[in-house]
């Protein structure tokens, strides 16, 4: 009858152990998945009032014109692109959380939370004082040529194809740029070299 109690009495203790065993494992289950949630963290959305707004902003300074619609399409990342690449901004087409500071737009409390990524200024490198260092983007000899040869055939421009950007040359830029719906800066920029459809070199890729 003793033999019969110690052995029921083990074979309790045995299922006991393997239920905490059991436990144990499923409760850290959980703790692993958000450890790798918290690896990701929070994605930066711009919501429609601040894409609103920076349309809006935009098409003061003469670098959008279409409608504040709120909607971040094709036409309203060409002109962000414009502004980032004239603030010293990595020109990504986004209305990311360095863009709208630089533009002055409220972030939400929730936005707040998310700090501004070093990828999003021109260069990662930093100036004595602690500032990003502004990039600046300059086009090569024979990418003014292309521009050149596209802006005769265009009949915006009349001289010859010298590889440099003198005032005639500039002139046209403007005129095709404000036909693009572009800044008119006169300058062969990185937006305007897409829109022409002008390859970029490496260096100026890895400006964007």
């Amino acid at each position: 009858m003793k033999s019969l109690h110690f052995v029921l009495l083990v074979s309790l203790l045995s299922v006991a152990a393997l239920s905490a065993q059991g436990q144990t494992s499923t409760s850290a289950e959980p703790g692993a998945d958000s450890k790798t949630a918290a690896k990701r963290g929070p994605v930066f959305r711009a919501n429609k009032d601040q894409v609103t707004a920076a349309q809006t902003m935009l098409k003061k300074k003469g670098m959008y014109a279409g409608e504040a619609t709120g909607q971040l399409d094709d036409p309203t990342r060409d002109s962000i692109k414009s502004y980032q690449q004239s603030s010293g901004l990595r020109a990504t087409g986004t209305l990311n959380r360095a863009t709208l500071e630089k533009m002055g737009i409220e972030l939400t409390d929730k936005q707040k939370e998310t700090p501004a990524s070093a990828n999003s200024y021109a260069s990662a490198g930093k100036s004595g004082d602690g500032k990003a260092k502004r990039t600046i983007f300059r086009a090569t000899k024979e990418q003014i040529i292309e521009a050149q040869k596209l802006l005769r055939t265009g009949g915006l421009y009349s001289g010859e194809e010298t590889g440099k950007l003198d005032d005639t040359t500039r002139d046209g830029l403007k005129k095709y740029q404000e036909a693009k719906g572009l800044k008119a800066t006169g300058t062969l920029n990185q937006l305007t070299l897409e829109k022409m459809g002008i390859a970029l070199t490496d260096k100026q890729k890895g400006a964007e």
